[in-house]
């Protein structure tokens, strides 16, 4: 029988959607209690964390035994890489799993959570971009697998109390602040320094998502993982700018009306109304999560330039295409990104690469987990040909 509150495993505990998680975690401790929490390599973190909010159990991916002893020093149980990480999102003390990480090693722990029957809250693309045919099946029941993004889990929130709504919608819209580059011409763009492209005038993430944020990849990656998530064909799924980044996402249903959740941008709001489904917090006592003033409500929307963000475009027809290309789209703009903010590549040189990563591929569809995560490698391999051909 679960405890009276939600034990919570949080699974990038020392990244900024963990934090955001973790912070809601903590102004409601009388409604849960974080029993785990992982990090790849982030100790010293990890173990203030562990320490903060008492969590018995701990992850990282290769620790010492001076690192492993320190844990056990302060009563926590450390264990180690995919094999503990699959452990801990198992074990009877865990209710709720999040996976705030990024990247693709916590697939099988994500599909190991889902099979105990764990409500699980996800804040990481790839187990659905790539992964989503080998994990989407393993849902046991509605609202089990809960999205975090601001994007998807608005569009969650929109259908959560339509039953059946994926048969009515006519249409999903995910939103997008346009990132630093939205009033840049292309010639501009073109010269962007990695220090242009990691100023986002909204979000503080990483930096590779940030650059994915710039490029528009990010949209297009998104989009792809909506048409999995809400079960939906790519002609139902498509993105805007709203440069105010109040409206996280639309869904109009067939018999015309539109939905739509409108809030303060912070990954806070979204991570709460995973954490807690089926009711909602009562965060509006709080200064920074309170609605703006009606006055301040403006609903700006642009379409997406295709010329300025190709990176938008390509990632759309790798969700058209389906198949093997969008965990090949996964690995070609890993090693596009890096090469760019190691000032190897222009800025607009990313979805290059990426397109001829795409247009390169002549073999089959994947046929298992293991055959999509091939296919983020091959993407990986090509692209690093591809950079080395034109000199990044």
């Amino acid at each position: 029988m679960a405890s009276a509150r939600r034990r919570v495993v949080v699974i990038g505990a020392t990244g900024s959607v963990g934090g955001s998680v973790l912070d809601i975690c903590e102004r409601f401790s009388d409604r849960f209690e974080v029993t785990a929490m992982a990090a790849k390599s982030n100790a010293d973190s990890l173990l203030a964390l562990s320490k903060k909010f008492g969590a018995r159990y701990a992850c990282l991916a290769d620790p010492t035994s001076e690192t492993a002893a320190r844990f056990a020093e302060e009563g926590v149980e450390l264990v180690s890489g995919l094999a503990g990480l699959a452990w801990l999102t198992e074990m009877p003390e865990a209710d709720h799993v999040v996976f705030a990480s990024s990247g693709t090693d916590a697939i099988v722990a994500l599909q190991r959570a889902l099979e105990a029957d764990k409500d699980v809250s996800l804040a990481n693309k790839e187990s659905i971009v790539a992964a989503g045919p080998w994990v989407m099946p393993l849902v046991r029941r509605p609202d089990q697998l809960r999205p975090v993004d601001s994007e998807h889990n608005a569009i969650w929130q929109c259908l959560r109390s339509e039953p059946g709504a994926e048969s009515r919608v006519s249409g999903i819209t995910l939103t997008a602040s346009g990132g630093p580059f939205r009033e840049w011409t292309v010639d501009r763009m073109q010269n962007a320094t990695p220090e242009d492209a990691l100023a986002h005038p909204v979000w503080p993430m990483g930096p590779k998502i940030t650059v994915d944020s710039a490029s528009l990849m990010n949209k297009g990656i998104e989009c792809i993982e909506a048409m999995r998530l809400f079960s939906q064909p790519h002609n139902r799924v498509g993105a805007v700018i709203h440069p105010k980044s109040l409206v996280h996402g639309f869904v109009a249903f067939k018999d015309a009306s539109v939905k739509m959740i409108f809030s303060r941008p912070d990954m806070r709001l979204p991570a709460a109304s995973a954490l807690a489904w089926p009711d909602r917090l009562h965060l509006d006592g709080y200064e920074e999560f309170s609605t703006p003033p009606i006055t301040d409500w403006r609903l700006d929307f642009q379409e997406i330039d295709a010329e300025r963000f190709p990176c938008f475009g390509t990632a759309m027809e790798a969700g058209r295409l389906g198949g093997a290309y969008p965990p090949l789209l996964i690995g070609a703009d890993e090693v596009a990104v890096e090469a760019f903010l190691g000032s190897r590549i222009p800025f607009l040189t990313i979805s290059n690469i990426i397109e001829l990563v795409l247009q390169s591929y002549s073999g089959s569809s994947p046929s298992s987990l293991e055959d999509a995560l091939s296919l983020i490698g091959e993407g990986a391999r090509l692209a690093r040909e591809i950079c080395l051909a034109i000199g990044g």
